[in-house]
């Protein structure tokens, strides 16, 4: 019997993934129980399966994968999540904004508009005429 491996996405709204639990062919799939060992064609269902269900370009919600590629998926996983630097570690240089830098502050301030008065202006439309 052929099987793959599959799995919920990881949770992130950031990137779209918001799926927590799918159930199809009486198999409940939740996103905290990591991976399943199914069938080849509930795999294969699966793998077209997206976030929202009526939007072609909503993000995948599944991992389908063999043994070894939901091993090598994993191993990445954890290596990104140690991401933090230590101190011993060779760290280059950060280079500051140079003092001659243009900043948000340096730009022209918007001219306000003079105030109008307000019962005037409610009683005209959106437009006003010239």
């Amino acid at each position: 019997m052929d099987t793959l491996l599959v799995r919920l996405k990881p949770f992130d709204p950031r990137r779209g993934q918001v799926l927590r639990r799918y159930t199809y062919a009486g198999i409940k799939f939740q996103e905290e129980r990591g991976w399943y060992r199914v069938e080849k064609p509930v795999a294969e269902y699966l793998r077209g399966v997206r976030e929202t269900p009526t939007d072609r370009y909503s993000p995948l919600a599944f991992d389908v994968c063999t043994e070894a590629e939901a091993k090598a998926l994993e191993t990445t996983e954890t290596e990104a999540s140690k991401v933090k630097r230590s101190a011993t570690d060779d760290l280059k240089v950060v280079p500051a904004r140079p003092a001659g830098a243009l900043t948000s502050d340096d730009l022209p301030k918007p001219a306000t508009a003079p105030a109008k008065d307000d019962e005037k202006d409610a009683r005209r439309g959106k437009r006003e005429r010239e």
